[in-house]
């Protein structure tokens, strides 16, 4: 879809929806007047000071890491911004999803455009412009210790620049850069530095992790609520008094989400002779909730790194100063993706609890949800997969941030993992999104085993929707075709899109 915007980076606070419009945008991506200014004004300001001044900057007339204290001679300063790209791209592992790695170049390009790390205009220009043509850097994902920035990441995602690496265009083969129709640049004093220092990679995939946990969001109450009436749940523990007592913003959202789903539902209302539930259907608000309420905290910190600059060291034109200091820490990033992934976690451990519950042959359903049960299994196996990945999370949350490694003959000697913090919660992800599919499932075909007493209109059509996916199922059939058809269907849709709420 095009966006409204009309340059693609410009001197504005970017909100993470202007992050998506942005990557969504067909606009031909340039800098506005403002930025190209101050991204001159910048570079200009560095050459002069190489030429005038005997003083030794890091990163731009020495050595890197430990070998700080080495003076690099003028005429090789070029060649040194070469190296480091070249020494530091030895990422190991299978590739970063493309939607991250776009998500990487275009906050590269926002950090740098900031007019404190003094590369030239043309540099940041290669990178929209590779966007624009839908050429891809192949990164692969493990090598970074998320400290001196993504530093092997990074490298990967820039050498394209100068005619080294791979790409994929327009989602193709991958091939060598130099097949790709891209003049290689000649990088000016710091620009290698400054494309590689910085915090991309766990910001790439923090900000689209975040796209998608809105929407697993949204679908863990959807399907939540599809649950609790098939299984004749009560719906007395979203009263909002019953929130409003204990003032936890999330909760209370996630009870009046839950209200809105049951509207105008008979099953919910009908008269029961028990009066509570388990707690994987009455503390709904309170789990989904404070995952909700971690999300929130998120958010904030994503948006403050995307507008930052992150690189070193930082170059100030108007003060006269060039300070090397440690922004391209990964800290902030780190905890908050740790937490994230638990977050995350929560959402799929409820969710395969309700599953379970579902499948236990009570409140009128049939064990395992299957007609004639014995010679059929139904959802019986179904289930354990959800539990399995379940198991896995549960492994997977284990925080990155706690662990630390000494590098560069210690130099560098605490680091945040958040490369990996963010490795891990994609992966969760990934997770949790299978197991609230197969939880939808199990929710549909409980709700087509019920009497004919009124559903929610709003949960009707979620179900509807998922029946033009997967049927149900009457007799045992080949499932793996039925949970890989919900994993596309949840992913692929919100649950507001297919029945909003009027």
């Amino acid at each position: 879809m095009k966006a409204d915007n009309s340059m693609m980076i410009d001197c504005k606070w970017w909100k993470l929806e202007d992050v998506y419009s942005r990557l969504d945008s067909e606009t031909i991506p340039q800098m506005d007047d403002e930025v190209a200014k101050r991204v001159e004004k910048c570079h200009n300001y560095l050459l002069e000071r190489i030429a005038y001044n005997e003083n030794t900057f890091y990163g731009i007339n020495t050595g890197f890491g430990s070998l700080a204290n080495t003076k690099i001679p003028d005429d090789q300063l070029s060649d040194l911004q070469r190296r480091i790209l070249l020494s530091h791209a030895c990422g190991v592992g299978e590739e970063v999803p493309v939607e991250v790695v776009r998500a990487m170049m275009l906050l590269k390009a926002k950090a740098l455009s900031q007019g404190h790390s003094a590369v030239a205009p043309a540099t940041i220009q290669r990178i929209m412009d590779m966007l624009a043509k839908d050429i891809i850097p192949v990164v692969p994902r493990h090598g970074s210790l998320g400290a001196s920035g993504d530093l092997a990441p990074l490298a990967h995602m820039v050498i394209p620049l100068i005619g080294e690496g791979t790409v994929r265009i327009k989602g193709g083969e991958e091939i060598p850069s130099s097949q790709a129709g891209l003049e290689p640049l000649n990088l000016g004093p710091k620009e290698g530095l400054a494309l590689i220092n910085g915090t991309q990679l766990m910001l790439g995939y923090g900000v689209m992790a975040i796209k998608r946990i809105q929407n697993l969001m949204s679908w863990a109450d959807a399907i939540g609520s599809l649950s609790l009436e098939s299984w004749s749940g009560l719906a007395s523990p979203f009263d909002d008094d019953v929130h409003r007592i204990r003032n936890q913003e999330g909760a209370r959202e996630v009870a009046a989400s839950v209200r809105n789903w049951l509207k105008g539902s008979e099953r919910i209302n009908t008269p029961r002779d028990y009066v509570q539930d388990p707690y994987s259907f009455r503390c709904m608000p309170q789990v989904h909730g404070a995952s909700r309420d971690v999300l929130k905290s998120a958010i904030d910190l994503f948006e403050n790194e995307v507008n930052a600059v992150t690189d070193n060291p930082l170059v100030f034109p108007d003060a006269d100063k060039i300070v090397s200091g440690g922004n391209f820490h990964g800290q902030p990033l780190a905890l908050a993706l740790d937490r994230l992934a638990l977050a995350t976690h929560e959402w799929a451990s409820i969710s395969e609890r309700r599953t379970f519950k579902l499948m236990g042959g009570t409140r009128g359903l049939p064990s395992f949800l299957a007609e004639n049960p014995g010679l059929n299994s139904g959802f019986m196996i179904a289930q354990y997969t959800a539990a399995s990945l379940v198991s896995l999370n549960k492994q997977l949350v284990t925080p990155s941030s706690a662990d630390n490694a000494d590098s560069s003959n210690g130099q560098e000697d605490h680091v945040s993992m958040g490369a990996n913090a963010a490795i891990k919660l994609w992966d969760v992800i990934n997770h949790a999104e299978q197991v609230l599919a197969i939880e939808a499932l199990c929710a549909a075909q409980a709700s087509d085993l019920l009497d004919d007493a009124q559903m929610s209109p709003r949960l009707n059509a979620i179900k509807t929707s998922l029946r033009n996916h997967v049927p149900y199922i009457s007799e045992d059939v080949y499932m793996k075709p039925m949970l890989d058809a919900a994993l596309s269907w949840l992913r692929n849709n919100t649950p507001e899109c297919i029945s909003p709420c009027h």
